[in-house]
């Protein structure tokens, strides 16, 4: 049970629910929610390619984006009794300069609202974050999907630049091509 100690005026001590566990009629209507935000979503922003669920677990989305930095980033979605949780893959883990890459990722972090660097399988490094399910709204999963998305656009190429000796070669080639 997730309780957070409230300290009350004669120092008793009592405790209160921090986020409520929601039963499977509540879940249901929650998923028919995301569905249908994530589908508006698609709708509005030209580029948000798919929207899809995973075939494997019923309580799971993707968000498929074409960017300009990275050519693209896929957001997954995934819901559970408390929280709706979410992710993106960054880069994979550094060649070169990991303590530097780990240190800016890590300080990165310090700007960021409501999503978090962290280093996955293999040692990737990915972006992450939650959200408890009563504070989950529409506007709230476009600001989830907004902050995901501009910080990957932003530090991708900074990041890869950090952790692989060619990314900068790369980038310029890449960049070149773009104008030609």
């Amino acid at each position: 049970m997730f309780i957070r100690r409230c300290l009350l005026g004669n120092s008793s001590l009592a405790y209160k629910t921090v986020s409520d566990l929601f039963d499977d009629a509540a879940l249901a209507r929650i998923e028919r929610q995301i569905d249908e935000w994530l589908g508006r979503a698609r709708t509005n922003h030209a580029n948000i390619l798919a929207v899809d669920r995973s075939e494997e677990d019923e309580f799971r989305w993707y968000v498929r984006m074409a960017g300009e930095e990275k050519d693209f980033t896929t957001i997954w979605f995934t819901l559970g009794q408390r929280t709706l949780r979410y992710e993106t893959y960054v880069m994979p883990a550094p060649e070169q300069n990991a303590e530097l890459l780990y240190e800016t990722v890590l300080r990165r972090n310090e700007k960021l609202v409501g999503a978090h660097f962290s280093i996955g399988l293999e040692d990737a490094i990915y972006l992450r974050g939650e959200i408890g399910l009563s504070a989950l709204n529409e506007v709230e999963l476009d600001r989830i999907i907004g902050t995901l998305y501009a910080a990957v656009e932003q530090l991708f190429w900074p990041l890869l630049e950090i952790g692989y000796a060619k990314a900068a070669t790369l980038r310029t080639q890449r960049n070149s091509t773009r104008t030609a």
